[in-house]
């Protein structure tokens, strides 16, 4: 909702401190794993991994699917099979779903391994990991859809992470969807152009001071116009956010139209998902969309 790319690890850097405001929401990534008695695993040996493909390999290092390979690579476990799937479209989607993928594959191999890891550190190992493929990762990404909740979340140069876990009576007055813009992209070249244009993202953590402020006040349509101020922000960051001629004519469709109070982009920008807020049961668009709400939970699971 606020303060995305002040938590880029090289504005942190830069300026000593990052903030968001954001909530993990009720869509969800699934992670399977299983190892075989006698199959492709134990006999074969091989690492099999199920997802928009289907791969088979004897060796970790070969797995093309970054989010499996890290985790994997991280604790070398014998072959074993992974099956991936989500509630939303995930690749490309700026949902952080290559962070929430890294998240439930932690959570799954602590399971299998009898291990014991918090979700603060299941996060914290999820951005360490991510950072391998991704260098220029928002440390938001893992701790917003890994904690759950409605939060503001702090970042420090020192690396340590605050969280504020925050009253959710917005959304008892205002209704978040998530609209789809059919445009997936690869975040990183988006996230090179954000970091190369690090310092004009300094007025967004200046908007989220402000929106934090209405918020604990409970001056709800402040806080919602606000996100299209800092929406506008993030665009006059870099040209590339909005390089897409179908994202721009949907960018602006959603600003003429009368059922939506405020909308912005979610993740790096050219792509993905709009998150839209409306009044209760009014928005009407000719777009696919979807309603959410806040997901209070973090990383679950579960053994048979």
């Amino acid at each position: 909702m606020f303060g995305g790319s002040t938590d880029n690890p090289y504005f942190i850097e830069k300026f000593g401190y990052g903030s968001v405001i954001s909530f993990s929401c009720d869509l969800k990534t699934y992670i399977t794993i299983h190892e075989d008695k006698l199959g492709y695993n134990i006999d074969a040996g091989k690492y099999i991994i199920n997802y928009s493909r289907r791969e088979e390999t004897n060796s970790i290092k070969d797995i093309r699917n970054d989010p499996v390979r890290v985790v994997l690579e991280h604790f070398k476990p014998s072959p074993l099979t992974v099956s991936m799937t989500s509630d939303a479209y995930s690749q490309g989607s700026g949902l952080a779903s290559s962070s929430a993928y890294i998240n439930s594959m932690i959570k799954c191999l602590t399971l299998f391994n009898r291990k014991k890891l918090t979700d603060v550190e299941i996060c914290r190992l999820s951005y360490t990991l991510e950072s391998k493929i991704n260098p220029f990762c928002g440390l938001q990404d893992p701790y917003g859809c890994g904690i759950g909740g409605f939060k503001r979340i702090e970042f420090d140069k020192d690396k340590s992470v605050k969280f504020n876990f925050l009253n959710t009576d917005l959304f008892d007055h205002f209704e978040p969807h998530l609209v789809f813009t059919g445009i997936t992209r690869n975040s990183l070249d988006v996230l090179k152009d954000v970091t190369n244009n690090i310092e004009k993202a300094k007025p967004i953590l200046d908007t989220l001071y402000l929106a934090y402020d209405h918020l604990l006040l409970q001056n709800y349509d402040d806080f919602l116009q606000l996100i299209n101020q800092t929406w506008t922000q993030k665009k006059q960051t870099c040209s590339s956010i909005m390089a897409n001629e179908r994202l721009r004519s949907i960018d602006q469709q959603l600003n003429e139209n009368s059922t939506v109070i405020s909308h912005k982009l979610c993740g790096a920008g050219n792509g993905g998902f709009f998150l839209v807020f409306s009044h209760p049961g009014k928005l009407s668009i000719p777009l696919q969309s979807v309603k959410i709400s806040v997901e209070t939970n973090g990383v679950i699971g579960s053994t048979l």
